[in-house]
């Protein structure tokens, strides 16, 4: 490997954040909240450590093959997380351990949502803002990952858009394409953060919660500024908007970039992964809305609060507008496994992404066809396209290196005295990056010890680099002749 190439890039990438931490330490300013010097020791302390490692290495430039590249995006997201957590270190408002320091950051970043901080009423502005900033990051980080970077290495769910995506192709080496497929997604995402900041604006919030707000909305990662979330504003056109603009952040952003570049909104329903994702959460909301109105006709929950809280947990993003544990008993494992399937390919949703579940299940109504014909040939399409046999193994080998991650989890956080039930709960809300607990874990993770909070730090790597991706740096294979 090229290592010094490597360390100079993680340098300038160390850099590059240690900038966003003067953001919040701005906000600290115009509201005079006193945190604005831990974001100024946070700055230091990251371009210090970004300088250190770029100055010696900046005169090493080679291109990465295909087993740096999967390297070097681990590498970027165990740096981020670990330069992300030292406000969090620094901050003596919620005096977080190095564990939980660590677990705000990752869950950030990764835009899981699940937390350990309370009374965030009372927080100062800058610590609110810089949380809602991780997630807006990390879920810029996600959509380039996903439509530039994991299709290059060969893996990811964007590998079925190969020929429709507007980023590298087939190819073995990381080109400068991938900077100019870059640039394109950071305008859609800037565009769509700002109208839904405006929306937001319009329909009721003050500037901060409105940004705020459009931070964690387009990257479906749902914390909010306040404890009781979004049910603190109490308003049906706030969930309406939020509702509409977490739809389109659980869209392939390769169709965003088609619509705004052809200048039309048929691509999206010509897309057969979003109109699936659209028929998938149309049929979960009907289910809770006629199971809720049948078994609680008192307890007069209205449409817009039941829609946003599906589509936020069908959706994998962990905005509350109500307790989903008071509903009935059905709902929340329902809507837990829901969450399972996640947001389509190329956005900011978790999941297995409603491209994968789609390909399982045509393959398994192709089976049940060739048992009754059995020497007929079938073949499956993919808006009109005929997907490869070797696409279909990748998604069957994905699906069982997913629940192998799973289970490993599930049993190895049984092993630290914690139930059946909850450790399912808890490792679905990291491994899917949810962040909305059920059972014991229904209001935040503080009560979980450092061991499981570990873990789950580790299933919202694994959510979130699409499996494969870290599993490979497990294998011999990969440290082999390096």
């Amino acid at each position: 490997m090229h290592w010094r190439s490597i360390i100079r890039i993680v340098g300038l990438l160390i850099t590059l954040l240690s900038v966003f931490m003067l953001i919040p330490a701005l906000i600290a300013l115009i509201y005079r909240d006193g945190a604005g010097a831990i974001f100024v020791r946070s700055f230091i302390a990251a371009l210090i450590l970004g300088c250190l490692l770029w100055l010696p290495n900046r005169h090493h430039h080679h291109e990465l093959s295909t087993r740096e590249g999967f390297f070097i995006v681990v590498l970027f997201w165990v740096v981020l997380g670990t330069i992300g957590a030292f406000p969090f270190i620094f901050d003596h408002h919620i005096n977080l351990n190095l564990t939980t320091a660590f677990f705000e950051s990752f869950s950030s970043l990764t835009t899981t949502g699940a937390t350990t901080i309370v009374n965030l009423d009372h927080l100062p502005k800058a610590l609110l803002f810089y949380r809602q900033l991780l997630q807006w990051l990390g879920g810029m980080g996600i959509i380039v990952l996903a439509v530039a970077v994991l299709p290059l290495l060969g893996v990811g769910g964007m590998q079925l858009y190969r020929a429709e995506i507007p980023g590298p192709q087939k190819d073995s080496k990381m080109r400068p394409r991938i900077a100019e497929t870059a640039k394109t997604l950071w305008s859609i995402y800037i565009l769509l953060t700002t109208l839904c900041a405006i929306c937001l604006w319009f329909a009721g919030m003050d500037a901060f919660d409105a940004i705020s707000h459009s931070f964690s909305t387009i990257s479906m990662g749902g914390f909010s500024t306040h404890d009781s979330n979004l049910a603190y504003f109490n308003s049906a056109t706030i969930n309406y908007i939020v509702t509409l603009f977490l739809i389109l952040s659980g869209c392939n952003f390769a169709l965003h970039f088609a619509a705004f570049n052809g200048f039309s909104i048929k691509v999206y329903w010509q897309d057969q992964e979003f109109r699936t994702f659209l028929f998938i959460l149309l049929i979960v909301i009907l289910i809770c809305v006629s199971v809720i109105y049948l078994y609680q006709p008192d307890r007069k929950l209205s449409l817009d609060k039941i829609v946003l809280q599906v589509v936020s947990v069908a959706g994998t993003v962990g905005f509350t507008v109500d307790d989903i544990n008071t509903w009935p008993s059905s709902l929340p494992i329902f809507l837990l496994c829901a969450s399972f399937i996640g947001g389509c390919a190329g956005s900011t949703g978790g999941g297995l992404k409603v491209v994968r579940v789609l390909l399982l299940f045509m393959q398994g109504s192709r089976e049940l066809k060739r048992l009754i014909h059995p020497n007929a040939i079938y073949t499956l399409k993919l808006n009109k396209r005929v997907v490869p046999e070797r696409i279909i193994e990748a998604v069957w080998g994905f699906f069982s290196a997913y629940a192998l991650v799973f289970l490993i989890s599930l049993f190895f956080i049984m092993a630290t005295g914690v139930n059946a039930t909850d450790s399912f709960y808890i490792v679905a809300s990291s491994l899917n990056n949810l962040g909305i607990g059920l059972g014991s874990v229904s209001d935040n993770f503080a009560s979980v010890s450092d061991m499981v909070k570990w873990v789950m730090i580790m299933d919202m790597l694994f959510g979130r680099l699409e499996i494969f991706t870290l599993l490979v740096l497990f294998t011999p294979t990969f440290w082999r002749n390096l």
